[in-house]
């Protein structure tokens, strides 16, 4: 009988638990030469496909026959998983699972959710970058993970409040030359620090109420303002300041350097 099993990053260690409980009933009962097949289907962008590469490496490598590794293809952006994969990670029952193309309804009429969907990067081209930049920010703003970053500001950083160096520090000069190595990357922890002490700086010396709409939006405009520094963007002549920055906090927020955050309401 097929059953499902929901998967997330929080509880990949019990799905790995879940699926050696289901090899070990299937050696117990004697159906080592039956095939399992298991299918992975979720939202795009969400892990699949590297889910589904991590089974089949971990599959192999405790496998008594070696053989060839196959990976499907990863990707940051959504749609890149076209077909229907299947990749061996078991023997002694033989067990198989297939990577699927991600799956949404086939309309969305909920703005909110489209929205929340577009910042997560699960379907793209819906809502324009600025657009989710802001809203990222309101979650950020109206939630308590910038606490986590108070310990940046302390006198022992390397850096003061506001993102400035030490004159004379050791550690000052290996960051000046880092930015020198990479003026760009905002991947960069020096960098990525840099933003998070950005934005903590500018929810602290908020002189309002983030749950007020007119003081929210004050503030996500000081910190667009105070990102373009933090990001090193220029305001040269034609160019688009808050796109850049846009797509630098979007892609930070995605990879997780700026914490992770619940979209959804969660019922009490």
């Amino acid at each position: 009988m097929p059953q499902c099993h929901i998967v997330t990053s929080d509880h990949f260690s019990q799905f790995l638990n879940f699926l050696q409980a289901q090899v070990r009933e299937l050696k117990r009962i004697d159906h080592s030469g039956h095939t399992t097949t298991m299918m992975i289907i979720g939202i795009p962008n969400v892990g699949k496909s590297a889910l589904a590469n991590s089974l089949h490496q971990l599959g192999r490598i405790s496998a008594a026959e070696k053989g060839k590794l196959k990976h499907t293809i990863v990707s940051p952006h959504p749609g890149e998983t076209k077909n229907i994969s299947s990749l061996k990670i078991g023997s002694h029952p033989n067990i198989y699972v297939l990577d699927t193309p991600g799956i949404l309804p086939p309309q969305i009429h909920d703005s909110e959710v489209c929205t929340k969907l577009a910042l997560t990067g699960a379907i793209e081209n819906l809502v324009g970058e600025k657009e989710l930049a802001r809203y990222f920010l309101a979650i950020l703003n109206t939630s308590d993970g910038y606490k986590k970053w108070e310990r940046l500001s302390t006198h022992g950083n390397d850096k003061s409040f506001t993102g400035q160096e030490v004159e004379g520090s050791s550690d000052s000069k290996l960051n000046m030359k880092r930015k020198r190595q990479y003026p760009s990357d905002h991947t960069q922890d020096f960098m990525v620090n840099r933003v998070r002490r950005t934005l903590l700086e500018s929810i602290s010396c908020l002189d309002g109420n983030v749950q007020n709409e007119k003081d929210l939006e004050e503030l996500i405009e000081v910190q667009f303002t105070a990102l373009r520094e933090a990001f090193l963007v220029s305001l040269e002549p034609g160019n688009d300041s808050q796109t850049k920055i846009s797509a630098k906090l979007l892609n930070l927020y995605r990879t997780g350097r700026l914490g992770h955050y619940t979209l959804d309401p969660l019922p009490l």
